[in-house]
């Protein structure tokens, strides 16, 4: 399913809110996004743009799994089976991405939002970027672009990240930054594998796509995406970039990073531009939920049974992991809480539940803690070790955090008080009003 074509689904199941009156992309969009999130919502009347925008489309799980016709806690080995099983996607010669190409570049013509009164500038932070070193192939990854004029960006590139390796191997690099995708393309792009795989590979393995060459740079882009920008990023040409509001919702600091020079602009008839807004439920939503499949991964592999993962929002999608396990020995959390941080190294916290504990309401996990967690036994205090750059209250310059794991699990024997919730009985509630 392309991306219009879920829109169009959406809006005719009555899911899809749309905005008639004039609406500004600076401040007054985003502000709009998330005051009603996580409601998708499409802008039909964008004051300084031809295109329409929309937004908040994919900012939960229920809505990710229902894409695919699974449940939540069918994703993680859906997204497992899709990284080990990849698959080429088709190459088609015609593709509806480049129904109209724009060689004179004007971004200011495009619907790039202003999202917060502090911003750097109009920021691209929906976009998957891809890119070819000669070596290793194609990379797929998001990287965020702050626009300083008609033609250019400054673009965020981690370092560390296999995009900045290629960039500082080869000094510049041929980029497509893609917007307006579907859950298997974005998933996928944000997705940790080994250097030299092709993300689009786990994309069409989790969804059938088609792919094209992209106009004027040598890339396979996803066919149907609705925005193409190609051009250039140049290593030793650099512009400052930020503030930027990063997934803790606090504001990045400002660097100076390297430029995106765009050359052409390919994109579809009456387009639609696929807003992201930093730091909210759908940004958390597809930065977190990649990093599932590896801590539950590391967990089995070291002979815990684990069932499900929930890098939640609560956490900022990023710091934090509430796993759950059906425990065997005394060991069983203990050994979860060692190989989650193995699994998801930017992790600050983890939190191990039984099997009977619902780990998307905090309310169940905090009741786990408050009844079956004691701290001088069942606490993990890990020495000071590279944390995350996004974690505010991190060493600054190092990211040196510590970092903690809380055995929430209860005893196999108990020798006190029950550990068991009383159940209710169930009825029909109709019978009675």
């Amino acid at each position: 399913m392309g991306f219009r074509e879920y829109i169009n689904q959406i809006d005719e199941k009555g899911l899809l809110r749309k905005v008639d009156v004039e609406v500004s992309k600076k401040l007054e969009i985003s502000g709009i996004l998330k005051e009603i999130e996580p409601t998708p919502v499409m802008f039909n009347n964008v004051k300084e743009s031809e295109f329409r925008v929309v937004g908040n489309i994919f900012c939960t799980k229920n809505v990710i799994a229902s894409y695919f016709g699974v449940t939540p806690v069918d994703l993680i080995p859906l997204l497992s089976k899709a990284i080990s099983e990849r698959s080429e996607p088709e190459i088609v010669s015609n593709a509806p991405c480049q129904e109209v190409i724009e060689s004179n570049v004007d971004l200011d013509k495009l619907p790039i939002l202003f999202h917060c009164e502090k911003d750097g500038g109009n920021y691209i932070s929906s976009a998957v970027v891809i890119t070819r070193d000669p070596d290793y192939g194609q990379n797929m990854d998001f990287h965020r672009a702050m626009q300083f004029s008609k033609e250019k960006f400054a673009t965020r590139i981690v370092s560390g990240r296999h995009f900045h390796k290629f960039l500082e191997k080869n000094a510049e690099l041929d980029v497509a930054f893609c917007i307006g995708n579907t859950p298997n393309i974005l998933i996928a792009g944000a997705t940790s594998v080994d250097i030299g795989v092709d993300e689009l590979q786990i994309a069409n393995a989790l969804e059938p796509i088609k792919v094209v060459k992209a106009n004027s740079v040598d890339l396979l882009i996803p066919a149907e995406t609705e925005f193409v920008l190609e051009g250039r990023v140049y290593m030793e040409k650099k512009h400052s970039e930020g503030p930027f509001v990063d997934l803790t919702e606090t504001y990045d600091v400002i660097r100076e990073e390297p430029v995106f020079e765009v050359k052409k602009i390919t994109h579809r008839k009456k387009a639609i531009w696929q807003a992201l807004l930093p730091g909210a439920l759908e940004h958390k939503i597809l930065m977190g939920m990649p990093r599932e499949p590896t801590i539950f991964k590391k967990i089995n592999e070291a002979g815990v049974k684990c069932l499900d993962v929930n890098i939640n929002p609560g956490g900022c999608s990023w710091l934090h992991a509430i796993i759950q396990i059906d425990k065997k020995t005394e060991e069983d959390g203990k050994m979860a809480i060692e190989e989650a941080f193995t699994g998801h190294k930017s992790c600050k916290h983890v939190f191990i539940v039984d099997k009977d504990i619902n780990i998307y309401n905090p309310l169940f996990v905090e009741w786990a803690m408050a009844t079956r967690f004691q701290g001088d036994t069942r606490m993990i205090i890990k020495d000071k070790e590279p944390g995350s750059s996004l974690d505010p209250s991190a060493e600054p310059g190092t990211k040196m955090t510590t970092k903690i794991g809380f055995d929430l699990t209860k005893p196999l024997v108990a020798k006190g008080k029950s550990y068991n919730k009383a159940n209710f009985p169930k009825v029909d509630i109709n019978k009675y009003f």
